[in-house]
Formats: structure tokens, C-alpha cells, sequence
């Protein structure tokens, strides 16, 4: 019989972490290890995982979601498991999920997802899924072309070694995306929601109209510099196409900001400029509290360069030679 491994990435939540274990203890198709990736936090978390005899634990430093399923996915695959299921600790699937999602198919080649259902009404779809609102109203029992890792993600381990791991050095906001996009765009390997296969979760309340605090919110740096990172991967091997497709957002997200935000509008525009930077100079070693530093520090940009710099990287990519972007990066 073919062996499953759960991968639960934590950080600072133990009350829904252990909700999150208590599900999966509780599983009618029996999982054969429970492993938690612990980002570091320091909550009760730690002395609470060390009490679990019947899991195992993994501690690091906070690296984000990216790092976390990054660390969990290669201690799986090295462990030779058959199958890594994947989520949060904010989620937590219903007790036949795993069963069902394993049931009828011998398909190791893709990405297959529980249904993902707001965990307060217990109906709704947390993000789009077809044309559906309700799991009520449902008639098929696959929904193609429709997935939302990590949450109740099933690969398999000849997935995984096709593929290879998500990027840890994306951090948070965009690392699942990339990963997703690498697997059915790059490598064209198909993908569904199971929708007797329930994975309960938090209400997507985020919305990047809301007004976001200028000094604290450094998660929007990840978002800026990580959508280059997607669309680099959604369109791979066509460069100049990823790129004007970043070129659109940053004009769009430019104009959410100012249409919708209510404050530090010109700052929010200006600071941007780092993120977009560091995306086409592939730069990843920005950190949480590097960011928070920049952001207290008030550092100002030339609003004119922000607009021009996109024209001046596509510039740059679609005519410069190979061994010209080496010397201008080195010069950077």
C-alpha cells in the first residue's frame, strides 16, 4: 500500500494547528506520518509539537510559507513517501478528505485538491472553483482545470522529482502560485479540484483595495516583487511577454493605489520602486525586517524613474545581449 505523508506548515498559531492535527488524526484512510514544519514560531508552539509523540517536528527560522513547504516537501521526498499532503495550519480537512481524494485514480503525474469551503458557514467557496459559489451546488465530482495549493494539496513523489520544490526565497504571497504555475504551465501536468473532498478554511478576507498601513504592511513587497517570479514561470520561455504582462500590473496596481487607498498614496507608489527593482534584478534577500527598516526610514524615490523603469527593463531584456545584462547587473 502506497504511504502518505502530511506536511502542515506553522507559524504562531498553535490553537489552529492543533485543530489542524486533531483532522487529520481523525481521517478514515489512515495517514502514515504527520510531519509540521515550525517557521520559527514563538508561541506555545514548540513545547506543544515536543509533547506530540505521534507526529514529527521539524523547527527552523521563520522563512516564510515558500521556505516552510520548500523544507516540508524535500523531507518527504527524501523519505521516499508515496504521497505529500499539503496545508496550513489555518485549514484543516474533513475526516473522508484524504480517502477521497486518493479514491479511482492511479494518476501520479498531477495536482490534485480538496475542495476548499470556508470553514465558517461550511459552504462556500474560499476562492473561485468553477462556476460555483456553494459545494451545495455541485453536480460533478471533478472540477477541472481548478486547484488552490497548499491547501489540501495531494502530489506525488514522481511530481515532486519532475518538478522539483517551491521557491524558498519568494518567501510568502506568490511561492504557492509560482509552484502551481510550474507544474500545468510549465510542465503541462493536469490538475483538478475533488469535490467530495473537503478542506476547510478561512474566508479570503484580504482585499488590496482595503486602505493597508504604510510602515507595518511589508507583506506588499513580497506581492510586487513575487508577481514577476509568476509570470516569469506562467510564461516560460517568453520573456518579453512575462515581462510586458509585469509592465500591465505594475501600471493597474499603480492605479488600485491611487483610486482605492485613502493614505500615503505617493509614499505606497514610491516604495514600490525596491520591490520592482529587486524582481528584474532577481534579487531575493530582502527580509521582513529589512523591509520594515526601509519603510520606518521613509527612503524616497524618483517617481519618474518608477513609471520609466518598466519601459527601461523591457528595453533592456529584448535588446541587450547576454554578455551586456551580466556587466550591467555586476555595475547595479
Amino acid at each position: 500500500m502506497e504511504k502518505v505523508i502530511a506536511v502542515v506548515v506553522t507559524y504562531n498559531r498553535q490553537k489552529l494547528l492543533s485543530e489542524c492535527i486533531t483532522a487529520l488524526r481523525n481521517q478514515t484512510r489512515r495517514i502514515d506520518k504527520i510531519l509540521v514544519i515550525n517557521n520559527g514560531s514563538n508561541d506555545s508552539t514548540e513545547s506543544w509539537l515536543a509533547q506530540q509523540k505521534d507526529l514529527e517536528f521539524f523547527s527552523q527560522k521563520n522563512v516564510g510559507s515558500g521556505g516552510g513547504f520548500n523544507t516540508g516537501i524535500k523531507m518527504a521526498y527524501e523519505k521516499n513517501y508515496d504521497w505529500v499532503w499539503l496545508m496550513d495550519d489555518d485549514g484543516f480537512p474533513k475526516e473522508d478528505a484524504l480517502a477521497n481524494l486518493l479514491e479511482h485514480t492511479r494518476e501520479k503525474l498531477c495536482l490534485r485538491n480538496c475542495a476548499v469551503i470556508n470553514k465558517e458557514d461550511r459552504k462556500s467557496f474560499v476562492w473561485k472553483t468553477g462556476n460555483y459559489n456553494t459545494i451545495d451546488e455541485v453536480n460533478e465530482e471533478i472540477i477541472q482545470n481548478f486547484a488552490h495549493p497548499f491547501n489540501g494539496t495531494l502530489l506525488h513523489k514522481e511530481l515532486i522529482k519532475k518538478v522539483g520544490l517551491p521557491k524558498k526565497e519568494l518567501f510568502i504571497w506568490g511561492d504557492e502560485t509560482e509552484y502551481y504555475h510550474r507544474i500545468i504551465t510549465k510542465y503541462k501536468i493536469p490538475f483538478y479540484t475533488k469535490t467530495n473532498s473537503i478542506h476547510y478554511h478561512p474566508a479570503s478576507a484580504y482585499s488590496y483595495k482595503n486602505d493597508w498601513d504604510y510602515k507595518s504592511n511589508w507583506k506588499m513587497y513580497y506581492y510586487v516583487r513575487n508577481r514577476f517570479h509568476i509570470l516569469k514561470t506562467r510564461y516560460s520561455g517568453k520573456p518579453v511577454t512575462a515581462l510586458a504582462m509585469y509592465i500591465i500590473f505594475l501600471i493597474s496596481f499603480s492605479g488600485v493605489i491611487l483610486v482605492y487607498q485613502k493614505s500615503n498614496k505617493l509614499k505606497k507608489i514610491n516604495f514600490m520602486m525596491w520591490p520592482v527593482i529587486d524582481a528584474l534584478k532577481n534579487n531575493c534577500e530582502a527580509t521582513p525586517s529589512l523591509i520594515l527598516q526601509r519603510l520606518s526610514a521613509n527612503r524616497q524615490y524618483d517617481l519618474n524613474n518608477y513609471f520609466q523603469l518598466p519601459f527601461k527593463a523591457f528595453r533592456f531584456h529584448t535588446f541587450t545581449s547576454e554578455r551586456q545584462k551580466l556587466q550591467e547587473l555586476e555595475k547595479a
